[in-house]
């Protein structure tokens, strides 16, 4: 794709999604079965608003059945999926309006809980299924289609693949996952993205700021905007870089600094896991598990905890055996502890901690300044 970004002084190219590929091939195979020709390029616009023209490969189609495949583009910072094929067979469903999704050779199914999907599903998550159906309704409307779709995914590859992914330790067996949030890969090596979050923070310093607002994912940034309802500027997105962001914020003089972050990545910090990323470990059920047992859970509780694959599923068994909060006040004192021992005295950082699913779905737990930070970014 031609949608560039400025790393480094050099211009990497982004990628996109297997989520993306599987959209952008039912589309395809839709407008196919629609008007009754081959395609070789298919449009498809991604979540961030980002419009795309794919390249169809494998075109076949007749009158009720159409597929395709589409080529994985990972970009100038290509992952392991790079190169694959994301196939889409698509079968009009003329008395029914349902738009059915489900994963063939080489798509993952889901065994375990607390994942995006639930146990028994294939492992297409929420917003690739919605990238499908929204692509497939606009065809629907375009072409006056009352009926529905039966949308197989498949990737012939997918099962080597994912033995070199961590989908067998999150109980994905089969094949691999079809991801993204965005809907775009973003070419950003580690230590490209570090230094790009550390100038980020300077440009933010240079204009006279005292105060910034450091955001662990795309998720902490919408819930500060729209769950909190707080301005997200100043502020920068650390990924899992959070060492790189709250080091340089120090080095370039911040007196106020707020993190807000999913529980996903927040938990590390208990341990002193500054930079996130899995390549550098994992540790979140373990830190819960630890949490957990001090919080007063017995070893039936702890058992059941151990088992878990996701952060989300511990809470899960926390919430159901009232041992949410007291679990969250432990996680909160390490947390605390770690950052105060990272930065000086004389800075202000606060942090808040949230879920976005679940009976338990907000702030889990923040710390004790957090109501005086507020203040420095209400709208």
């Amino acid at each position: 794709m031609a949608e560039k970004r400025l790393v480094n002084q050099k211009l990497l190219r982004c990628g996109y999604t297997t989520g993306t590929c599987a959209a952008a091939a039912s589309k395809a195979a839709v407008a196919m079965l629609f008007k009754q020709e081959s395609m070789d390029s298919v449009a498809i616009t991604t979540p961030n608003q980002t419009d795309l023209i794919i390249d169809v490969l494998n075109p076949q189609f007749n009158d009720n059945i159409a597929s395709c495949s589409i080529e994985k583009d990972s970009g100038d910072d290509p992952d392991i999926t790079n190169g694959i094929l994301v196939s889409s067979k698509v079968t009009l469903l003329p008395d029914s309006s349902e738009i059915i999704i489900e994963g063939g050779k080489g798509v993952g199914k889901v065994t375990k809980g607390g994942l995006d999907q639930p146990v028994g599903m294939s492992a297409i998550n929420s917003v690739p299924r919605k990238m499908i159906k929204d692509s497939l309704n606009e065809l629907a409307m375009q072409y006056n289609y009352k009926g529905g779709f039966h949308v197989l995914i498949s990737v012939p590859k997918g099962e080597e693949i994912a033995k070199k992914t961590f989908n067998p330790e999150l109980g994905i067996v089969g094949g691999i996952s079809i991801l993204g949030t965005t809907g775009i890969v973003e070419p950003m090596s580690a230590k490209a993205l570090a230094d790009s979050i550390k100038v980020e923070i300077s440009v933010i310093a240079a204009e006279s700021n005292e105060s910034i607002l450091i955001f662990l994912g795309n998720f902490g940034k919408k819930f500060t905007e729209e769950d909190l309802n707080l301005s997200t500027k100043p502020g920068i997105m650390c990924s899992n870089f959070i060492d790189v962001a709250l080091d340089s914020s120090v080095e370039f003089g911040f007196k106020n600094i707020l993190l807000v972050g999913h529980i996903g990545k927040f938990v590390k910090l208990g341990i002193g896991m500054f930079n996130t990323h899995s390549h550098n470990g994992d540790g979140r059920i373990e830190t819960l598990l630890s949490c957990a047992l001090e919080a007063g859970a017995n070893i039936e509780i702890l058992k059941e905890i151990q088992k878990c694959v996701t952060t989300n599923a511990v809470l899960d068994i926390l919430y159901e055996n009232d041992l949410l909060d007291k679990t969250m006040d432990v996680l909160n004192e390490r947390i605390q502890h770690n950052i105060d021992r990272r930065v000086p005295d004389d800075i202000n950082v606060g942090f808040i901690c949230f879920a976005n699913t679940g009976e338990y779905s907000g702030v889990l737990f923040e710390s004790d300044n957090v109501d005086d930070l507020k203040e420095l970014w209400k709208k």
